[in-house]
């Protein structure tokens, strides 16, 4: 194998499966570190990935639950293993710490620096002298993060400053340098030999590279792909999926890949779709909305009750009665716990939380984990019930916790539906998933018809069935 990740949640994760795919690698993402049988038994593969749930976690509990998971990765046959972050960077001390898992890397992986990639080009994020740029997809505009209209409101992990080095400062008290535009516009033996040396006499840090075009981010994966040559033990790289971009680029350049990337731009519509949305996000709102004029069934979920009320069981039951009346009508079904920041179900949920004695950082924190259960819960049972071939889930904890119930084996990307969220089929045992295919995104990832789209399949595919 060539390469693996870890990714800090489900739908971070697909996006980075997404751009190995469609480079032509052959690769499957899987839900824990597998081991040598599952390799042997599911592969051969050329990179594979580990789908985590970290971006939600404590610092206390990256240390529990991630540090076992990163020195198991640290023994896979590869030469680089990558921390997958959101390409919008977005974490605090508190929550997702990518600080954290900086500190806690250094015994699985040694004190060599950890180059972090924070540029993104092909999802519109560029990062310039350390600051961090990405576009919305609510305006279509490229903002300083710090000024972006979802992520400087992020309901749990607002992103208020633009310096990454700051931003992650905070976070550990490792050194952090950077390698800027400047040293990118060098020839390509001076660039590798100050990138080397930069590495070298920040040992114990990291170095942050910089990245605003496709031929940057080609650089950052040479760059990369020659730091990690005959290492003993795997080199350990944070960014978002822009990392991927990076060395697939540059093994494409250098030969080592086809020269045209495998292309994945059709899929068929289906019947119907159940589509469970738990992002607050502007765009996730627009998605609703274009869904629910679609035809989709209208099922508005109130989260309060459901994590927090006197009987959350019983709201459970309720919400999956009307669901499965919904499926078994041959509807569509749009399940949602906000739509837009705005949403009055979001207060609601947190003021609950808060009537049990949690402050207000707690009730976000827990809030979107016991939402993310509870609607894992909610999806196990109506696959069971009424199985379907096409699932979609919004929302980072949403897709993480739907998918730890579900349980695949392992994804495979089946078809681009959206950058940084694909169309994946599962892999399992289970009847009820056997023939699933499964979309994961983010609140800012996909355009206003994404849901339809899903649905409705590409205009070139083979037409739906009536």
């Amino acid at each position: 194998m060539k390469f693996a990740f870890y990714g800090d949640d489900f739908t971070g994760s697909t996006d980075a499966l997404e751009v190995l795919a469609f480079a032509g690698l052959d690769c499957a993402l899987f839900l824990d570190v597998p081991d040598e049988q599952a390799l042997r038994e599911l592969g051969p593969f050329d990179a594979i990935g580990v789908a985590g749930a970290s971006r939600a976690m404590s610092p206390a509990e990256m240390s529990a639950q991630l540090a076992p998971v990163l020195a198991a990765m640290s023994r896979l046959p590869v030469e680089l293993v990558h921390y997958k972050v959101c390409s919008t960077f977005d974490s605090s001390p508190a929550i997702g710490s990518i600080g954290r898992v900086m500190d806690l890397s250094r015994a699985a992986f040694g004190d060599t620096a950890i180059p972090i990639v924070a540029a993104t080009p092909a999802l519109g994020r560029y990062c310039a002298f350390g600051n961090l740029f990405a576009r919305s997809g609510t305006d279509g505009r490229v903002h300083r993060i710090d000024r972006h209209p979802i992520m400087s409101v992020h309901p749990v992990t607002p992103m208020h400053e633009a310096d990454l080095a700051r931003h992650l400062g905070a976070q550990t008290a490792m050194p952090i340098t950077g390698f800027t535009l400047p040293q990118f516009a060098l020839e390509r033996e001076a660039m590798a030999a100050e990138f080397v040396g930069l590495v070298d006499s920040t040992s114990g840090g990291a170095v942050l590279l910089d990245g605003t075009t496709t031929s940057q981010l080609s650089d950052t994966g040479r760059l990369l792909d020659g730091l990690a040559r005959g290492r003993e033990t795997p080199l350990f790289c944070i960014g978002g999926s822009g990392l991927e971009y990076a060395l697939t680029q540059w093994w494409r350049e250098a030969g080592v890949l086809p020269a045209a990337p495998t292309t994945h731009d059709r899929f068929d519509g289906v019947p119907q779709v159940l589509a469970v949305s738990g992002s607050a996000s502007p765009l996730s709102a627009l998605q609703i909305d274009a869904a629910l004029a679609a035809g989709f069934s209208d099922l508005a979920i109130d989260a309060a009750a459901l994590v927090a009320g006197s009987d959350p069981d019983a709201e459970l039951a309720s919400l999956a009665e009307r669901a499965l009346l919904a499926l078994r009508a041959g509807s569509s079904v749009m399940l949602h716990s906000a739509r837009g920041p705005q949403d009055s179900r979001v207060e609601a949920m947190l003021g609950a939380l808060a009537k049990q004695g949690m402050s207000r950082e707690q009730a976000r924190h827990e809030g979107g984990r016991l939402l993310g259960q509870r609607l894992g819960q909610l999806v196990d049972g109506l696959l069971r019930a009424h199985p379907l071939q096409r699932l979609l889930l919004s929302g980072g904890d949403t897709s993480s916790h739907v998918t730890q119930r579900l349980a695949p084996q392992a994804l495979r990307v089946l078809a681009r539906l959206a950058p940084g969220a694909p169309l994946c089929r599962a892999i399992s045992r289970e009847p009820h998933l056997a023939q699933l295919e499964i979309a994961l995104k983010g609140g800012q990832m996909g355009q206003p018809d994404y849901f339809v789209k899903a649905l409705r399949g590409t205009a070139d595919a083979r037409p739906s069935l009536p």
